[in-house]
């Protein structure tokens, strides 16, 4: 088998979707994942997984005992390391053909502009309102889709923004929630969550499918129910408002 065979192999079933050419737009993505915890570490995989070009791991955490419950690319023998690298090293053995690009960082009012404005879209892996909504804001001011999730529990929500499609990250929350400490999460939910979040990356990038712009998904894994809501842009939004959005 040739390399162009092997290529075709390895991806001929999700090119039975989108075409070759939608493959091709995946080998030229640049995706960036903002925090390699429970959600990252599965969007990570499911992307490099489906051939997306570059990915930039961005986390500023070590790996600890207590994320194994639910961080898919560490094992025990990774205790202590900076999180992106062994994330790396798997994704790959998983896929040679992606570039993998680590940053041991956390993101900040200082680096947020390099990291939002090389890349085609972001990912929210983040563990913390502050810096979701700076993202959020950069990704505003920078026109680039922004894939928002978060979980506690069993429970978890998702929101795909794409600037001047449809409302941001503070339409849906305008003042930011307190800060808490560790909170309690089961592994599947994150991983539920990440899923959702890799789905519609594929989908922006790809153009196949339709983006859930505007549309709340909260998953209920405790009694195992789906729901949307419609979230419309807020008139008074002091971020997306100065763009002409639908």
């Amino acid at each position: 088998m040739n390399l162009k065979d092997f290529k075709v192999s390895r991806y001929e079933r999700q090119i039975k979707l989108f075409g070759k050419v939608g493959q091709a737009k995946l080998s030229n993505a640049k995706v960036a994942i903002i925090g390699l915890g429970g959600l990252g570490c599965a969007v990570a995989t499911y992307l490099a997984a489906a051939g997306v070009g570059r990915l930039t791991l961005i986390d500023y955490g070590e790996v600890k005992f207590s994320n194994l419950n639910r961080q898919i690319l560490y094992w025990t023998k990774d205790l202590g390391k900076p999180k992106p690298l062994p994330a790396a090293e798997k994704l790959k053995e998983l896929n040679p053909e992606v570039e993998v690009e680590v940053l041991h960082l956390k993101v900040d009012e200082g680096n947020v502009d390099d990291v939002v404005k090389d890349v085609d879209i972001i990912v929210d892996g983040a563990d913390n309102w502050a810096t979701r909504f700076l993202l959020n804001d950069r990704c505003i001011e920078y026109g680039k889709p922004f894939i928002h999730a978060s979980v506690h529990g069993y429970f978890g929500q998702e929101l795909t923004i794409v600037p001047g499609k449809g409302p941001c990250l503070r339409c849906l929350i305008p003042r930011s929630p307190p800060e808490r400490g560790p909170l309690p999460i089961l592994g599947t939910t994150a991983g539920t969550l990440a899923l959702i979040q890799a789905t519609e990356t594929l989908k922006l990038i790809t153009g196949y499918g339709i983006p859930a712009i505007g549309k709340l998904i909260i998953y209920d894994g405790f009694s195992m129910e789906f729901k949307t809501i419609r979230v419309r842009r807020r008139v008074d939004c002091p971020i997306c408002n100065k763009l002409n959005l639908k």
